[in-house]
């Protein structure tokens, strides 16, 4: 089984880039059935309202049950006091299997992580390049799985992705996937030294094209059991827990709530890829 865990997907509040306007999905599933991808895990577009975003990727989500699983994201800062209530709605009314936070609204914070804790997901953390994080991370919550997606940066900063490289090798819950990862060399040296079990298939959808991310993978030579775990394995492995603190487990047939709009709050501004001084070259 393929599952490309990294893809957006439904409508942001802003007009800054694709990032906070649209996620649509026809063309990328087109794309990602014929290249042979099963399953996709989605999460929302930028918004000022998670509430609301999370809810129209429930919708999504609900619709083709088995097709999808949902992340919930949160902001670190604007959602602060209330991650644990967003959380709890993902898992128990949405069916959602784990978090999704950006660098580019707030670093990551104790509540986002506590609230991953109690109901036992991991978290897709793109920290924009500022890999340091992860050994604070793995110290201080290693009962929680954390996704460094882009190989630490989808800036296409090498020192960055080096970094993370090394702390895939010494810290067992830090992970990483392949998403827009340009520098073939240092994907193949990321897997050669930490292992195909710390390594996940992810394209980000929808601006990525699903099938050229997929191409990575078997470029990386690997034996067909380890080729599976990047290819869905690892994924399946790591949200095996998911809602079980609390008893509860994921059921495909969940539906989620009607989203209404809101544009209280200004949407994020800039390119949440770009990681200001990475030269990129």
């Amino acid at each position: 089984m393929i599952i490309d865990m990294h893809c957006h997907a439904g409508h942001g509040d802003g007009l800054t880039g694709p990032w906070d306007t649209a996620a649509p999905l026809d063309k990328y599933l087109r794309r990602a059935a014929v290249a042979g991808i099963d399953r996709s895990v989605l999460f929302a577009a930028f918004h000022s309202d998670n509430a609301v975003a999370n809810r129209e990727v429930a919708r999504i989500v609900a619709s083709r049950p088995g097709r999808f699983y949902g992340l919930a994201f949160v902001h670190a800062a604007r959602d602060r006091g209330r991650v644990h209530d967003l959380v709890r709605e993902a898992v128990e009314e949405f069916g959602f299997v784990g978090i999704k936070v950006h660098r580019h609204d707030a670093p990551i914070s104790r509540e986002v992580c506590a609230a991953a804790r109690t109901f036992r997901l991991p978290v897709l953390y793109d920290l924009t390049g500022e890999v340091a994080v992860c050994e604070l991370l793995a110290q201080e919550y290693p009962d929680v799985n954390f996704i460094i997606p882009h190989l630490g940066s989808f800036a296409d900063d090498w020192r960055a992705q080096l970094a993370l490289t090394d702390h895939l090798v010494r810290h067992p819950n830090i992970y990483t996937d392949t998403a827009g990862v340009r520098r073939f060399d240092l994907l193949e040296a990321a897997v050669r030294r930490a292992g195909p079990g710390k390594v996940l298939f992810g394209s980000d959808g929808p601006w990525l094209h699903p099938a050229v991310e997929l191409a990575k993978v078997p470029a990386l030579g690997l034996p067909p059991v380890a080729e599976a775990l990047v290819l869905g394995g690892n994924f399946l492995r790591l949200i095996a827990n998911a809602g079980q603190a609390r008893g509860w487990l994921p059921h495909p047939s969940v539906q989620a709530r009607t989203p209404a709009w809101s544009d209280e709050v200004g949407p994020p501004r800039g390119d949440p890829w770009l990681t200001a001084g990475a030269d990129g070259h």
